[in-house]
């Protein structure tokens, strides 16, 4: 009770330090509204019982599940919690490694057994419960639409023999990933797969283009680049669990042990050796962008745009920071809403957060740092990238193009359309001439008489000039001596 007051107070007191994030986390509880809200007053027993274990063991995708398109509804808050029940077993460092490969390699067939449930996890993992009352879940997935659940039991065969094969090589004694195609299958097993089944689903129920599953490098981006934001994130806390993720092809090359990055002499190695990881976590933000552009339907569109802009913004947090060596970070709750509220406008707006993400990322790459001049890179290539779909909209640009095409338009006229331009001038010219001495005339005045002492001042001012000159012109025989 007194730790739960002494939280609270804390967070009032961040809150009255950074007014930004309180209006943020304001805007998103009481303006955000779902495009689809979930009616749990017409839904079964056992459904109830699947969003409370989604909401139970969900992080960060709970909410923005519940507000699928109900098509996918469903669907996919089942798939999360197939997934999850695989993940709970592959983490859990209790069992038996015999019966954890054996639960992972036919967890496909016991997801089809009526009644199946296990509860051999230890006491302390967290997400226990699901796997105790996994029956409920078995029981609404014999109730999803064939092709649904196809997808849901091809990738959980999939996931569950690659998490089984790196269960067994942990146990063999290798702990860590060696090479970065070693660290990039890995990232698939537990996320691209993932992402390659949600865009079966998304493009079956016809809510994104059909292309999407032609390149499905794109789909393969989106789960490595969360995947990988994470383990960069999660370093610390591997490393205390005794796991390490990060390869060794890439940490070799700053350390000798895995041991020393976490050294506090060897912190300037480290850094650098994080940058690198950011790097090769950069490398699919462009494609990340490219697979939003096919997602037609608006729910689903944030749902996938809500998680790649938080890891944008938590690659920002972990880059150049020494604290990933020593703690677990986070982005806070201000910047979460702000990202979530961002995220489910458009694609447009997600475009803008990526390129405020990679410039404070370029702004913080160090010129001594090896992968200087590759983040560098990277990130132009990413502002490249969002240019070619929103070009940037500068006033002086327009106006000055603007002008460009006018002076064009008039250097290209030919002979006929200048002689007809410059004679309509003349003609107005004369005609307002015109029209101003005849009102004169018809006023009184009287121009022959004004030409003629005119005259007379001009004949009289020549003879007057005549004259002078004459008297200056010396006499013959008086010249000067």
């Amino acid at each position: 009770m007194a730790k739960s007051k002494m939280a609270t107070a804390s967070q009032i007191l961040y809150f009255l330090v950074h007014p930004n994030q309180l209006r943020a986390v304001i805007q998103w509880k009481v303006w955000h509204e779902p495009v689809h809200r979930r009616d749990p007053s017409k839904e079964t027993a056992t459904e109830k019982a699947c969003f409370y274990y989604l909401e139970l063991t969900s992080r960060s995708f709970a909410a923005v599940i519940q507000e699928l398109n109900p098509e996918l509804l469903m669907p996919i808050c089942l798939f999360y919690l197939v997934l999850r029940g695989l993940d709970t077993i592959e983490d859990d460092m209790t069992l038996d490694i015999n019966e954890k490969v054996k639960l992972l390699r036919n967890f496909s067939e016991h997801m089809e057994t009526d009644g199946w449930t296990f509860d051999k996890n230890g006491p302390d993992e967290k997400d226990r419960e699901l796997l105790v009352h996994f029956d409920q879940v078995i029981i609404e997935l014999k109730k999803v639409k064939r092709p649904y659940y196809e997808v849901i039991k091809d990738i959980t065969i999939k996931m569950g023999n690659g998490m089984a094969d790196y269960a067994l090589k942990a146990e063999n004694g290798d702990l860590g990933v060696e090479t970065i195609k070693d660290y990039e299958l890995y990232c698939h097993y537990v996320a691209g797969l993932v992402g390659e089944g949600l865009t079966q689903l998304f493009v079956e129920s016809k809510l994104a283009n059909p292309q999407l599953l032609v390149r499905m490098d794109l789909t393969e981006s989106m789960g490595q680049f969360l995947q990988k934001t994470n383990i960069i994130r999660d370093v610390h806390e591997d490393y205390v669990d005794k796991r390490r993720f990060w390869p060794r092809e890439i940490w070799s090359k700053y350390v000798n042990t895995w041991d020393d990055m976490f050294l506090p002499e060897n912190r300037e190695k480290a850094m650098n050796c994080s940058s690198e990881m950011v790097l090769n976590a950069l490398k699919h933000a462009d494609e990340c962008l490219f697979y939003m552009a096919g997602v037609r339907d608006q729910s689903v569109f944030n749902f996938v745009a809500i998680p790649q802009t938080m890891a944008m913004a938590t690659i920002d947090l972990v880059f150049r920071n020494p604290r990933i060596f020593d703690s677990h970070l986070k982005i806070t709750k201000g910047d979460a809403c702000q990202l979530m509220s961002d995220s489910t406008q458009n694609l447009r707006i997600v475009c803008d957060v990526f390129k405020k993400y990679t410039r404070r990322i370029h702004k913080k790459n160090d010129p001594r740092d090896p992968s200087y001049l590759a983040i560098s890179a990277q990130c132009g290539k990413i502002e490249q990238f969002i240019e070619s779909i929103f070009p940037t909209q500068d006033p002086k640009k327009i106006e000055a193009a603007a002008l460009q095409e006018e002076a064009a338009a008039a250097g290209g006229m030919g002979f006929w359309e200048t002689a007809a331009l410059v004679g309509s001038a003349l003609f107005v010219l004369l005609a307002i001439g015109g029209l101003m001495i005849g009102a004169a005339w018809f006023l009184g005045a009287r121009f022959n008489h004004t030409f003629a002492e005119l005259d007379s001042k001009v004949r009289g001012s020549i003879t007057t000039t005549i004259t002078t000159l004459a008297g200056a012109v010396p006499t013959p025989g008086h010249e000067e001596l």
